[in-house]
């Protein structure tokens, strides 16, 4: 009836209407609003409630995360400068890894809460959602499907960057590529390569990962001299070198402990070998063993013990035999060799006496 009335009001050459039934179609339309105002009100009520509980529960949960980067970050600021400081990684990276994760923590987080908020809303509306979901489920298995190798991505960079597994400026070794991390991605991982390159690694393919810059490097050098070298004068040297390279700057920085003398690691015949070790900076080792090197060089240098390698001290030191490149005697130099007397003709006979 409501509907018939409002055609009729609308309607652009209108019948004529009498009062009586412009008074019966007044009634019906105020009986069917006092009919279904107690619906819409509690339908209007039920969709409001639903919002502002979503809203508070979304803010509630964003600000509850938020706390808790917060307390990550004055973590590891407390520990920033201390002994335990100093082998975590720093609080730069820290903050921005905490930011990473609290950023997908909290979309994560809104997401879940309005979309099962929108849900509720379509059912108080009294549309049927089993359509819906079902069609979602067939949808969300489809592209499950055809990306599949993009899901494997995310969840991998979602699970490196929780884990820290490495961050940007570190040197890490990802098995398909190796390099300086230049970005990290929850999809892609970029690499600088050692020759300037740009290596971009999907985060699913990594197997395994070498972090080059946590914690500690080692660097190790090995010294191979004759065998008739004295073996305390050949520690002493090295010693006395690295000791002088620990106290000069830039190296008593990414020295982080004294330079071991681990002992001989090869004797062979022509020559042995003494392993040099050192606990350094991490990403520093190569410098480090350049320099101790170029050291350890010098001083066996200035004390006169030779480092052999390549071709062997025996064959270097023996002398030339002058008679080498002559060819061995003939036999038929002699007259009285056997071969001689073979070789020489016979004496002409005349037949004819």
């Amino acid at each position: 009836m409501f509907w018939s009335a409002l055609a009729a009001a609308t309607d652009p050459q209108p019948l004529p209407v009498t009062l009586d039934e412009a008074t019966e179609q007044a009634t019906n339309a105020a009986s069917w609003v006092e009919e279904n105002w107690s619906t819409w009100l509690n339908t209007g009520l039920r969709i409001l409630l639903i919002l502002v509980v979503a809203l508070l529960l979304r803010m509630a949960v964003r600000r509850a995360l938020t706390k808790l980067i917060d307390r990550m970050n004055r973590s590891a600021q407390a520990v920033e400068g201390t002994a335990l400081g100093g082998l975590l990684v720093n609080t730069e990276r820290r903050r921005q890894r905490s930011e990473a994760i609290g950023s997908v923590l909290r979309s994560v987080a809104s997401f879940l809460i309005l979309g099962t908020a929108g849900l509720m809303i379509l059912g108080a509306f009294k549309i049927d959602l089993a359509p819906l979901l079902a069609s979602a489920g067939v949808a969300g298995v489809a592209i499950g499907f055809g990306a599949r190798n993009l899901v494997t991505d995310f969840l991998s960079g979602v699970f490196m960057i929780l884990e820290d597994q490495y961050g940007v400026g570190d040197s890490v070794d990802a098995g398909v590529a190796s390099g300086e991390v230049v970005e990290v991605g929850l999809r892609v991982t970029k690499l600088r390569g050692v020759d300037g390159e740009i290596w971009y690694v999907r985060n699913g393919e990594i197997k395994r990962i070498g972090n080059l810059s946590q914690g500690w490097a080692t660097a190790g050098v090995d010294v191979t001299v004759r065998p008739t070298e004295d073996l305390e004068q050949v520690r002493s040297v090295i010693t006395e070198a690295a000791e002088s390279m620990a106290k000069e700057e830039p190296w008593n920085e990414r020295l982080w402990g004294p330079v071991e003398v681990l002992g001989l690691s090869e004797v062979l015949l022509d020559s042995m070998t003494v392993r040099v070790s050192a606990k350094t900076m991490p990403g520093k080792a190569l410098g480090v063993e350049r320099e101790l090197r170029w050291r350890i060089k010098r001083g066996l240098d200035e004390a006169g013990i030779r480092i052999v390698g390549g071709v062997p001290a025996q064959a270097e030191e023996s002398a030339a035999d002058p008679t080498a490149g002559m060819s061995a005697p003939s036999a038929f130099a002699s007259t009285t060799s056997p071969q001689s007397a073979a070789a020489t003709p016979l004496p002409r006979t005349d037949l004819t006496k």
